[in-house]
């Protein structure tokens, strides 16, 4: 890590200079990617709903947690996450239920059970700081597991990049080439399911599904193929973050809400190119 704080102190900013804003942008750097990576499939496959619904079940995440003692609870997040995300894709494939209501009622489910956990002898209080993040207060240690994540949906994303788009554009199709289909619904919607938990600390629950898809909408007014649309979303994602970051420290605001207004920016400007 010396390396990076050496390079990032020869930026001739004020901000530049400051530990807890040299490992934020690092993890901006880092998110940017996961992002662009994952909300471009979560468009495809219009499942926006979808991750936002994981995004509010982690606070029954954060109750596990609480109530297993744990000091961190990112990994109970993470594990009630993919477990809420496997049950979603099971009752979409057995219920009749539409997935936007099924969806609907999962989340109000896993809402409510998180806030009765959290809220028993009014401690609801100190979980507030998951509502909104802290970027500025990423450690090495969690720079490293981000890290870590990246590489793993990185490696997943190209080996089933295809697979993934071809399920999600055309069921039929998919399933006349030997693809099964559910097999890859669920993929995604774990990998899904660990990308959001495992931001929601520094980016917060409120603002965490908007990082994904605005970049990743952006990308779709101006795209022409798939590369584009990836390589575009990673882009905004990237200057919306690094944009965000640098005006909050600024404005004294929340990091994560400043950079979805970057980001609403940016969608906009592209909007009104693609009209």
């Amino acid at each position: 890590m010396n390396w990076w704080y050496c390079l990032i102190d020869t930026l001739p900013f004020e901000w530049a200079h400051f530990p807890f804003m040299q490992n934020a942008l690092l993890a901006i750097i880092l998110v940017s990617p996961l992002f662009a990576l994952i909300g471009t499939l979560v468009i495809s496959n219009q499942m926006a709903f979808f991750s936002e619904a994981i995004g509010h079940a982690t606070l029954t995440g954060i109750a596990v947690g609480a109530i297993l003692g744990l000091s961190d609870p990112t990994w109970s997040m993470m594990g009630f996450c993919v477990l809420l995300a496997l049950a979603v894709t099971v009752l979409r494939r057995y219920s009749k239920v539409s997935a936007d209501t099924l969806i609907g009622l999962v989340m109000a489910f896993a809402v409510a059970l998180g806030v009765v956990l959290l809220s028993r002898g009014g401690g609801f209080a100190k979980y507030s700081s998951f509502l909104i993040g802290d970027l500025l207060t990423i450690t090495t240690s969690e720079l490293g597991r981000l890290a870590v994540v990246l590489l793993l949906v990185g490696g997943f994303w190209i080996m089933y990049f295809n697979r993934f788009m071809l399920t999600f554009l055309n069921r039929s199709l998919a399933q006349s080439r030997g693809i099964n289909i559910w097999a890859m619904e669920a993929l995604f919607a774990c990998i899904v399911a660990l990308v959001v938990a495992v931001s929601i600390p520094w980016v917060g629950l409120l603002v965490v599904n908007s990082l994904l898809i605005i970049p990743a909408a952006t990308s779709r007014n101006l795209a022409l193929n798939s590369r584009q649309y990836v390589l575009i979303a990673f882009s905004f994602s990237l200057i919306s973050g690094i944009a965000g970051l640098v005006l909050s420290f600024y404005w004294g605001t929340a990091t994560g809400a400043t950079v979805v207004l970057v980001a609403m920016v940016l969608y906009a400007v592209s909007f009104l190119k693609r009209r």
